[in-house]
């Protein structure tokens, strides 16, 4: 019996499963679609809160940049906290949603994979396992990407302060941002995918958060070159998936000058729809290998290939003296 590649029972459980791929889909594409009409809404109501005067109103008419932006400027004017204040407000909720949400959604679709690799005398595991830990782990991954922004904030305001008015070095302020902005774009997709990872073991041997993360790094130690692999032929996968779609965008915006613009909006629009629904396809197939990693049945011992010596030629039974000589000694 051959080992089953990891990496490729990840690829084809992505297309044995399209179910697993379209619910995934729709968890996703649904907290997607309420963050943007939360903040269609938001922004609504910040903007009927304005005060518009008919002078300001005067201005915008005029069409000119300077007048407008004057106009602009007076309506705007304090209405900073109120926008800060409805901002903040707007993201904790929607922060608390994702969690609940995500935390849902990811115990289905362990639940799935583990069925799927797992014999049918082995009782499945139970959807609600662990929901407190999943939890957890997704609010640690929603403060993982605060603190991500928070760094970049903190990288502008650290280069910023090595330049001055008086002694200004642009090329310094752009080489300390863009070294600090790389160094929090490798740390936080790292520890992103760390507790993802870890959300298989929460579900798979109802471990708690911080257990699962020790079981996670157990299988980082133990597992390397399999969780690389799957790692390097996904992100191939999805950079080929990105060039394609980059490619096929240009496809409506070369005919921006000859069709409509709802058009060509649509058909960008379509594009990018695709491309996120195979991207949503390749993180379940990535999922799936990682499950499989754990689920993989261990091979039998082949026996070991024995070669006859020359009393074992002369020998009716392979392994025994002959009885000739056996009687002779």
């Amino acid at each position: 019996m051959k080992r089953r590649l990891p990496t490729l029972e990840g690829f084809q459980t992505m297309f044995r499963l399209p179910a697993l791929g379209l619910a995934e889909i729709a968890w996703r594409w649904s907290f997607a679609l309420a963050t943007a009409a939360a903040l269609a809404f938001a922004i609504r109501e910040y903007l009927a809160t304005l005060p518009v005067t008919a002078a300001e109103m005067l201005l915008l008419r005029t069409r000119q940049p300077a007048l407008i932006a004057q106009a602009l400027a007076r309506i705007f004017q304090g209405s900073g906290p109120r926008a800060a204040a409805a901002l903040a407000v707007l993201t904790l909720g929607l922060t608390l949603a994702w969690i609940v949400l995500a935390s849902l959604g990811r115990a289905v679709t362990l639940k799935t994979l583990l069925e799927y690799f797992r014999d049918s005398e082995t009782p499945p595991a139970s959807t609600t396992r662990g929901l407190t830990s999943l939890l957890v782990l997704n609010f640690l991954r929603a403060a993982t990407m605060l603190a991500a922004i928070i760094g970049v904030v903190g990288a502008m305001v650290v280069a910023r302060a090595v330049s001055s008015p008086e002694d200004p070095s642009p090329g310094k302020v752009l080489l300390i941002f863009w070294m600090l902005t790389m160094l929090i774009g490798l740390a936080w997709p790292l520890l992103n995918w760390y507790l993802s990872l870890a959300a298989i073991f929460v579900v798979r041997d109802k471990a708690s958060a911080f257990g699962a993360l020790a079981k996670a790094t157990d299988l980082c130690r133990m597992r390397p070159g399999a969780l690389a692999a799957a790692g390097t032929w996904f992100g191939i996968a999805h950079a080929i998936v990105f060039v394609v779609a980059s490619s096929a965008v240009a496809v409506p915006l070369g005919f921006a000058q000859v069709l409509p613009g709802g058009m060509v909006f649509g058909g960008v629009l379509l594009v990018t729809l695709l491309y996120f629904a195979v991207v949503d396809f390749l993180y379940v197939g990535r999922l799936a290998t990682y499950v499989f990693l754990l689920e993989e049945p261990e091979l039998e011992p082949e026996p070991p290939v024995v070669f006859p010596s020359d009393d074992d030629i002369l020998s009716d039974t392979p392994g025994l003296v002959p009885p000739l000589e056996a009687a002779g000694s």
